[in-house]
């Protein structure tokens, strides 16, 4: 029984190893500061927020984030799932802003233990 319980935590720890730093992130939206997220943007971005749907360059999708944050402006972000698989991953959190929470899901890959984010939709 300890080899397979040794066994389980030993694979467990394996994944966790491999998961991807989102810390930067979830630091950025709690934050509201859309800048933090420029070196982990695809170079195309689909952007989905209440009211416009877009795909764009990175730079775009900066400006558009820029333009939610200064409408919305966060008190707190929380992860709700985080998971990673063969080079992309996805997670879900909750932006509480002074009037609202929103729930936020972005969608990313990995290159080089580099994370690019390829989607993000706040609803």
């Amino acid at each position: 029984m300890r080899k397979i319980l040794f066994s389980v935590v030993l694979m467990a720890t394996a994944l966790v190893a491999q998961a991807a730093d989102i810390t930067p992130v979830t630091n950025a939206f709690k934050a509201g500061n859309a800048e933090l997220l420029k070196d982990f943007m695809a170079s195309e971005v689909d952007i989905v927020m209440p009211g416009v749907s877009k795909k764009g360059d990175s730079s775009n999708a900066i400006t558009m984030l820029k333009s939610f944050f200064q409408k919305n402006k966060p008190t707190n972000f929380t992860i709700a799932h985080h998971a990673n698989k063969n080079g992309s991953g996805f997670l879900v959190g909750r932006l509480t802003t002074a009037d609202k929470e929103f729930r936020v899901n972005i969608t990313y890959t990995t290159k080089d233990d580099k994370l690019n984010i390829t989607v993000i939709r706040i609803e």
